[in-house]
């Protein structure tokens, strides 16, 4: 090893690029694992940014031509001098990483900004648009940009704040659905594996800088092409977590493959942290809630057995009026004499009669009075369903009398109401609060039902790719953040965006104020991007952007689950099912704001020239709620609902006085260099307002912190 080392050292000082190079494989290669998931780490990936504008010593890519399909130029060269004005802008180029230099020139137009890796980013955010419906609640927030950047901006929002993530990383299945280093992965790379696993264990490591240590749960689904790896892989990220790993059903009709078993299942991982447990509930994942002991709920409310007839009890046969469309119960009629002949009562319009008829089709009577149903069908405990889903008949559903003192002492809860108006009971006994099972299958879950086709009632005409089952992810988070009514939720692999869908049903279940951070970039699929090619389009042209990921599928779903409308303003057809049933176009009280992850240079930063792009991070940070200042303020100092910012020291004064006045403050952003000034201002602070040093904190945190 000695003698590696000094012939590195020789390398080196002949040229030290190579010498670095070389340096850093050795360093790959003695840390090597002699036991465990041994991997090839490969030369860290980098990030085309197009659209970022081009500066002095930025490393750039050379685009191909206009129209031209090929790969064009993978080399990158550094920016020495730029010269020219407008479409005219030249600049000049130094090739990176060979021994041989070359010198180049190239429009600027046709110049793309890299980042590598392993270079430090300074990252800004710039807002896209917004939708507003939930008042003073948090801001879900959508940050269009590379995942790895996103995730290392995070760490200076939200540091050991993140309660859970749950991410579907890209299956890695050979079929062009992820790229390493702007290139498709295909099936017969013989280093698929890994790459997948390369990229994977470099935002693991920075998501565990996120998540809270006391109590957090990080989620992955997978599916068999790289389930085994996953795991090694985490339990060597995570050592000191708790490691599951579940089996769910996610299509009943199964994917065929040629001499191989059907495929109808996924696995999920469920790594906890700290605290974190999965909480019990009355559904056990793999039997649809039933149990030996779980007790019945609901009965017909016509009455069977001896002495079923109407001749028997007069005063129990009336007419209980339904509509037609909605299945609600809107009225129970007064009971009728025996010699009145029920098809002479007149029935509402648009609604049906329902009398209690036997399965002989004889005149029988309800289980109860008139009175008693009205109260039931008015707290939701009486009601109407078809008697099959073809059939045009109906049935009238009731609770007993002892339901409805369980209900009283809290036994049974109503956890919302369906949308004819029934109930939705839950029973809380100890016996029947059980730990979910390894194994998932449940209705709910499909991802064809509730993934796709979900997505294309928000979304008409749109598709995405295999996205998950929107009742299945809010099954995941439940397990986790249910008493955490304010929990901070992830995913760095947003896609179509059904994590923050999920988290608004769950917040609208309770009354929870969680919210949900969703990154994704505007990557467009590989076939579609031969096309725009073709078509002399390139990354940033408008026409291009307008189809990724992000701005065709992602913002406009959260946007259409909280308006409750598609993009062209009609009301989302269709109902939400299973723990809470409404129409979708009711939508949700919710905030959500959309942003573009930016590139900023540490010198505009501490000069308080890139500020605008700064103060989202800012407002993040202090909890993404309430107002922003997203402009340095006149006065030297402003206070938002949550936040203060000084800029100006000799304004400490009425900016104290500010804070102190203000109890919803959570955090007094200073900006000077001095520190014995920022501890003067410190120490007049309210105790729980914390303190942080701009733009000292910000560049120490992307400087430094993140290890590379």
């Amino acid at each position: 090893m000695s003698r590696l080392t000094d012939l590195i050292a020789k390398a080196k000082a002949k040229d030290a690029d190579l010498g670095r190079e070389l340096e850093r494989e050795f360093r790959a290669l003695s840390s090597r694992r002699a036991f465990g998931l041994n991997f090839e780490r490969h030369r860290p990936e980098n990030v085309e940014l197009p659209g970022r504008p081009i500066r002095k010593g930025d490393k750039v890519r050379i685009l191909p031509e206009r129209g031209s399909t090929k790969k064009g130029d993978q080399r990158l060269w550094k920016v020495m001098s730029l010269a020219g004005r407008g479409a005219e802008r030249v600049a000049s180029l130094s090739l990176l990483y060979t021994d041989e230099p070359e010198r180049a020139e190239a429009p600027v137009a046709d110049l793309c900004v890299v980042a590598e890796f392993r270079d430090y980013i300074y990252p800004g955010l710039v807002s896209t648009g917004k939708v507003e419906r939930g008042g003073d609640k948090p801001f879900h927030t959508v940050i269009n940009g590379e995942n790895f950047h996103a995730l290392e901006a995070l760490t200076f929002t939200h540091r050991g704040r993140v309660d859970a993530i749950y991410i579907d990383p890209p299956y890695n299945t050979g079929a062009r659905d992820w790229k390493y280093n702007n290139d498709y992965v295909e099936g017969d790379d013989q280093y698929r594996h890994s790459k997948w696993l390369a990229m994977m264990e470099r935002r693991l490591l920075v998501a565990r800088e996120l998540l809270n240590p006391k109590s957090a749960v990080l989620i992955v689904t997978i599916d068999e092409k790289e389930f085994l790896r996953l795991g090694l892989l985490l339990e060597q990220v995570f050592p000191e977590a708790q490691i599951q790993m579940i089996s769910s059903v996610i299509s009943s009709q199964a994917s065929v493959r040629a001499g191989q078993f059907s495929r109808c299942n996924e696995f999920i991982y469920f790594v906890m942290f700290g605290a974190a447990v999965p909480g019990k509930s009355g559904d056990d994942m793999l039997n649809e809630g039933l149990s030996s002991t779980k007790s019945q709920l609901w009965f017909q409310f016509v009455r069977t057995g001896n002495e079923n007839l109407r001749a028997d009890r007069k005063g129990m046969f009336y007419p209980i009026f339904v509509n037609e469309k909605t299945g609600a119960i809107e009225g129970v009629g007064e009971p009728i004499d025996l010699g009145v002949d029920k098809s002479s009562i007149k029935c509402p319009t648009g609604l049906v009669a329902i009398w209690p008829l036997t399965a002989s089709g004889q005149e029988g009577r309800w289980r109860t009075a008139a009175d008693t149903a009205r109260q039931r069908a008015e707290k939701g405990l009486l009601r109407a369903g078809k008697t099959t889903k073809k059939s045009s008949g109906w049935s009238i559903m009731s609770v007993n009398a002892g339901t409805e003192k369980r209900i009283v002492t809290g036994e049974i809860v109503i956890e919302g109401y369906s949308v004819s108006g029934g109930a939705i009971l839950k029973e809380m006994t100890g016996n029947e609060q059980r730990m979910p099972k390894t194994i998932w299958n449940k209705i709910s879950h499909n991802a064809g039902w509730h993934g796709s086709k979900l997505l294309t009632q928000c979304l008409p005409g749109r598709s995405f790719p295999f996205p998950k089952s929107l009742f299945a992810v809010e099954d995941c988070l439940r397990l986790f953040v249910s008493t955490k009514s304010d929990a901070v939720i992830l995913d760095f692999f947003a896609g179509s965006g059904t994590t923050a869908h999920a988290v608004m049903r769950l917040n609208r279940q309770d009354g929870g104020r969680r919210q949900c951070i969703s990154v994704t970039n505007n990557e467009v699929g590989a076939d579609e991007q031969a096309k725009l090619r073709k078509d002399g389009l390139r990354p940033a042209d408008p026409d291009w952007e307008q189809w990724g990921i992000c701005d065709y599928i992602t913002k406009p779903r959260i946007k259409a689950a909280i308006t409750g409308q598609t993009p062209e303003g009609q009301p989302i057809k269709g109902d939400y099912k299973f723990t809470d049933e409404f129409p979708m176009a009711d939508g949700f009280a919710e905030n959500a704001e959309f942003f573009t992850l930016t590139y900023e240079t540490p010198v505009a930063v501490s000069h308080n020239r890139a500020f605008e792009r700064i103060a989202p991070l800012l407002w993040m940070r202090a909890g993404s709620e309430g107002s922003r200042i997203d402009t340095l303020p006149e006065g030297g100092w402003g206070v938002a609902d949550c936040y203060g910012l000084l800029t100006d020291l000799d304004q400490a004064a009425p900016f104290v006085d500010a804070i102190h006045g203000k109890g919803s403050i959570r955090i007094a952003y200073i900006v000077t260099d001095d520190e014995r000034r920022f501890q003067s201002v410190v120490r007049q602070l309210p105790d729980t307002v914390e303190p942080v040093r701009l733009y000292e904190s910000y560049l120490t945190n992307f400087r430094f912190s993140m290890g590379r």
